[in-house]
Order: structure tokens, then sequence, then C-alpha cells
């Protein structure tokens, strides 16, 4: 077994029998998660959101200072996801890496991101010449938020409460014909001015489109940033937003209920 399919837990409790830029790569991806996690928890989902589509993290070491370790964290990014990394997400990264990496008694100074380079062949020259494209490197490594979350049909859910909504969803899609059908978005990431959302679940239905948002047990006090976010959504053309409360998904005739009065608004 190689280093890199070993979780990072693994390696971090046995130190000694790893190389140390193992053993970095494995503390820069503990501090990647814990920060990640901590930002979906302080209502920033779409920076935790965009964590998760890092590619590779690395620890680089800087100096030290006073006996602590300081570090830059490197992260890697497919090229769409680079322009998502502004000034305002980086510091907020910043800010949260730096607060979980005190607790593990070293620094980290900066966080950078890098772009993940292509992979080529011994042809790509001809490749180039003929128009084609070098192909990106894309080793399909997506940290979720949390140690696990549901999947259905090839695609993630951030919890259970989001699963459980997207199977109602699935079950009403499955009633309708083929000529009246529904699509279902779990987790998209939306461009909307100066910012990035990733709406829990997008839907289109006979010509026009929602949101329905899960909101979980940290959810409380943001109702201004959700009117804001909402008000953006809609001057995009979100036609209908709303919300279920994970207490109100405990069953799926509430979600069922939920849905079908979502679907009703949306079209009325």
């Amino acid at each position: 077994m190689t280093a890199a399919s070993v979780p990072f837990q693994e390696i971090l409790e046995n130190p000694s029998i790893y190389p140390t830029e193992d053993f970095n790569r494995a503390r820069a991806e503990k501090v990647l998660a814990i920060s990640a996690t901590l930002l979906h928890q302080r209502g920033h989902e779409d920076i935790a959101a965009l964590l998760a589509q890092a590619d590779a993290c690395d620890l680089e070491f800087q100096e030290e200072d006073w006996g602590k370790a300081w570090f830059d964290l490197l992260l890697d990014f497919d090229h769409p996801h680079l322009e998502r990394f502004t000034e305002e997400v980086e510091q907020r990264v910043l800010s949260a890496m730096q607060e979980v990496a005190e607790r593990e008694d070293f620094s980290i100074g900066h966080v950078r991101v890098r772009a993940v380079l292509p992979q080529v062949d011994p042809d790509w020259r001809k490749q180039l010449a003929s128009g084609g494209k070098a192909r990106p490197s894309n080793h399909a490594r997506k940290v979720r938020i949390g140690t696990s979350h549901p999947q259905s049909d090839g695609l993630h859910f951030t919890n259970e409460w989001e699963w459980r909504v997207y199977a109602v969803l699935r079950e009403k899609q499955q009633e309708l014909p083929d000529n009246d059908t529904l699509g279902i978005l779990p987790l998209g990431a939306m461009k909307v001015r100066d910012h990035v959302f990733e709406p829990d679940l997008l839907i289109t239905y006979r010509g026009y489109v929602g949101v329905i948002e899960v909101d979980g047990p940290h959810h409380k006090g943001r109702s201004s940033d959700d009117k804001s976010r909402e008000r953006l959504l809609r001057h995009a053309g979100i036609k209908y937003i709303d919300r279920i409360d994970v207490r109100d998904a405990s069953t799926k005739e509430e979600v069922e209920k939920f849905v079908t009065d979502f679907l009703r608004h949306l079209v009325g």
C-alpha cells in the first residue's frame, strides 16, 4: 500500500514509519478537512465547497521561529476553480487554517493556490499540431464535508437530509411522464456576480427554475445572509426558493408534503 492510499489519520498516528513529505501531506490534508468543515458550519458553504474541489494539498516548510515551525499550505485546483479563489476567500481560508494549525502546534503563514498541470503523452507535439488538447490531470480526489456522505445515482450529498429530499424528488420524477418531467441538480456551483453559490438542490420543472435549501442544525442566526443570497439568485433567474429545516425532514411524509408544495409554488 502506498502512502497516497493511506488515510491521513493513520500516517499522523505513526509518523516514524512514513517519510517527512508524506507526514506533511497528511497534516495538510487534516488542516484542509477541518478548515472546510469549520467554514461550512459557520455559514460559508460556498468556500467549503470550493475547498472540496482541491485536487491536492501539501505543506511547504518556510522557517522555524521561537521553536515553532512555519509552513505555507499549497492547494492545487483545476483552472475553472482558480478564479473563485479571490482575496476575500483566501483570507477566510487562511484564518480558518491558522486556527486549526495552532491546535496542532505549528503555524501557517500563507495559503498558495496553484493550477493542476496537465498530463502529456510522448506525442504531445502531434496532438497540439492536430488541434488536440493535452489531457488535464484529474485524480478524482474530492474532500467531502464530514467523515462520510450519502451517494445516490452517482450523485453526492452533504448529509442525509439533503439525500432524503432528493429521494422524494426522484420518486416524483419517476411518477411523471417523459414529456412533463423535472430535473434535479444537487450541489451545483453557480456564479452570480461576485459570488459563487452552491444551492443544495436546483430544480427545473415546466420551464421554471427553483432552489431548495436544506437548513441544518448550525443554520441559526443567518437570516440576513439568506435574504441577500436569495435576492441575488432571484435576480439571476431563479423563480422560487424555499427552505426546509432538518427538523421538518424527520419523516418521509413531511418531506413529500414539502416537495408537493414546492413544485406547486414553482409553477404557480
